[in-house]
Parts: structure tokens; C-alpha cells; sequence
């Protein structure tokens, strides 16, 4: 039988809403350490791109070079909306997450067809086609320039407005609400059994394959997932900045996606959290003292790749259990003195 399809004892609800808890902490404390409401706003954007990446790297053993993709082309969807429609800010979210899972299932149809390198280079190949397709297309994305003067109306009803988003601390306020919520929502899809059963994909794909399993629905299902997530990060970046530039759907973005996600650490959704605040606040840190500052990062990327390969989270793990095995040595210390 597959491991991880075996039934879990029943948590206790402090056990059973941990991580919930921590991504509360973390959205509480952001405005009390840092003074700037957009660099705020962009740890938690970049998170929500983080958890996509991890559902399909950390959960469906999927290396996606694609992400920047989805993220792209909910900057753009969000822009378009808002620019040309005229259409309130959910409605450009709600397509954000449409077209992003849209195009998310493209991408997953053809490239779940392969497996390890070839995977690699067929995310890679569809992220370098939709990049060019954006360049080449200025009349629609504006080309190398992007869209310009992304407007950030404020929520309302009937055409009265409620809720404010013109500040950046008011816009951190929305965003952390819909982070939240969806955080929440992907804790409950990678608890479901729909969750358990991609990391039986991840373990073991023949075995679960021979279970009965449909696995390439189950990998076209993550990859939509991740996809719609990735496409509201895009458009909430693009609402942030007022912008959406050529560079969101770039494979660079697509790099970054995936180094945040490791350096949080892989098949634990509130890592990604970590990966995403530590790198955000690290480059912005470094920036400030050495304009090469993506030398230092990479150095830090050498350090997390030969002695953290479990991420920061496998970090914290590794100290908690130090202290207690310390806690738990001192009384015997003490009975043998």
C-alpha cells in the first residue's frame, strides 16, 4: 500500500490549524517590521506565487520552468481588464484566475506527456513561446514597454465605493485578506485526498499508476491549480505596481518562482511563505549594499543547496528537534548527578 494514502490519526485542532496560525502570524507581522506597505504587499504576491510552484514540485514531483507563464499572463489579464473594460477589481481577479488555470491546463497537457529532462524542456519551451508571443504582440501587452497605468480602483457596490485600495497599506490590507484565504484553501486541498494522492504520484507514480489511479488527470488538475494561483499573484503584482511588465512573463520570473520555493523548502506550504519573505527582504536588503547584489544571493543559494536541502522550514525542523532531545537530556543529567 502507498504510504501516503495510508488514514492519518485525527490532530488536535491546535496541530490541525498550525500552519493557518503561522500564516496569520506572518501577515500580522509584516506591518510591524516593515515601514514599506508595497515591499509588505510583495512578500505576500510572491508568496501566493510560491504555493503554486510547491503544488506541483513539492506535492506532484513536477519541476515546472513555466510559472512566469501564469504569473505573465495574470499581470496582463488584470491590466487588460482594468485598462480597457473598465471593470471592477474582482472581475480582473476572477479572469486572472481563469485564464491563469487555462493556460496552466495547456501547458500540463503537453508536458505531463514526458518525464524528468524532457519535462524541464518543455515547460521551458512554453515559457519562451508565451514570452514571445507578448513581445511580438505590443498592441495588445504593449510589448517590451508592458501595460502602462494600471488603475486601482476601490471596491464597491452598485458603483459605490467601500473599500479603498489607493494607499499602499490599504492595498496590503485586501491582499492579505485574499492571501489568507486561499491559503487556506490550498491547505485544504493538499489535506484532502486529492492532496495524498499527489504525493503518492510524487513517492511512486508506477505504484500509484497500478492502484488505479488516473495520474496524468490528477498532474493536469495540479497544474490548473497552480496555474489560477499564479495568475492572481500576477494580477495582484500588477495592481501593486500599476504595471505589467514584459519581465513578469520572462523565465526569469519563472527562476525566481522556483529559488523562493526552495529556500523555504518543498512539500510544506507555509515554507513557501518562508522562501518567499526571505528572498523578497533578502534582495531588497542586499540591494542596498552592493549594486551586484545577485552575486551574494547566489552564494546563498550554494549554501542552501549543499547544506539545507529541506529549505528553511527543514531548518526549523532540524533545531526544534535539538532542543527538545537538549530538554530531554538535562533531567536525566540531573537524576545521574
Amino acid at each position: 500500500m502507498i504510504e501516503s494514502l495510508k488514514p492519518l490519526k485525527p490532530l488536535k485542532p491546535l496541530q490541525r490549524h498550525r500552519y493557518l496560525l503561522l500564516a496569520l502570524a506572518v501577515v500580522c507581522a509584516l506591518p510591524l517590521v516593515l515601514r514599506s506597505g508595497s515591499l509588505a504587499t510583495e512578500v505576500l504576491v510572491f508568496a501566493l506565487a510560491a504555493l503554486g510552484c510547491n503544488l506541483l514540485l513539492g506535492f506532484t514531483g513536477l519541476l515546472s520552468f513555466g510559472q512566469g507563464i501564469f504569473f505573465g499572463l495574470g499581470s496582463y489579464t488584470a491590466g487588460l481588464v482594468l485598462t480597457r473594460a473598465a471593470l471592477p477589481v474582482p472581475v480582473a481577479l476572477a479572469a486572472a484566475l481563469v485564464v491563469g488555470a487555462a493556460a496552466a491546463a495547456l501547458v500540463g497537457w503537453f508536458s505531463i506527456r514526458q518525464r524528468g529532462t524532457y519535462f524541464v524542456m518543455l515547460t521551458l519551451a512554453f515559457g519562451q513561446l508565451f514570452y514571445f508571443i507578448a513581445y511580438t504582440t505590443p498592441d495588445l501587452t504593449g510589448g517590451d514597454n508592458g501595460l502602462l497605468d494600471i488603475p486601482r480602483p476601490a471596491l464597491g457596490l452598485f458603483g459605490h465605493p467601500l473599500v479603498p485600495l489607493a494607499t499602499p497599506w490599504q492595498f496590503y490590507g485586501f491582499v492579505a485578506t485574499l492571501f489568507v484565504l486561499v491559503f487556506w484553501l490550498m491547505l485544504r486541498v493538499s489535506h484532502s485526498v486529492f492532496g495524498r494522492t499527489l504525493l503518492a504520484i510524487r513517492d511512486n507514480e508506477a505504484r500509484a499508476a497500478a492502484t488505479g489511479y488516473d495520474v496524468k488527470r490528477f498532474k493536469l488538475l495540479a497544474f490548473a491549480i497552480s496555474g489560477a494561483v499564479t495568475g492572481l499573484a500576477g494580477a495582484l503584482h500588477a495592481l501593486m505596481t500599476g504595471i505589467a511588465p514584459l519581465s513578469n512573463i520572462d523565465y526569469h520570473t519563472s527562476e525566481m518562482i522556483l529559488v523562493m520555493t526552495v529556500i523555504g523548502g518543498t512539500g510544506n506550504l507555509f515554507a513557501s511563505v518562508l522562501g518567499a519573505a526571505f528572498y523578497v527582504l533578502f534582495a531588497d536588503w542586499l540591494a542596498t549594499l552592493w549594486p551586484r547584489w545577485l552575486l551574494l544571493l547566489g552564494l546563498v543559494l550554494i549554501a542552501v543547496s549543499l547544506f539545507m536541502q529541506r529549505g528553511l522550514w527543514g531548518l526549523g525542523e532540524r533545531l526544534a528537534a535539538s532542543l527538545r532531545r537538549a530538554r530531554q537530556a538535562a533531567p536525566a543529567g540531573e537524576e545521574q548527578a
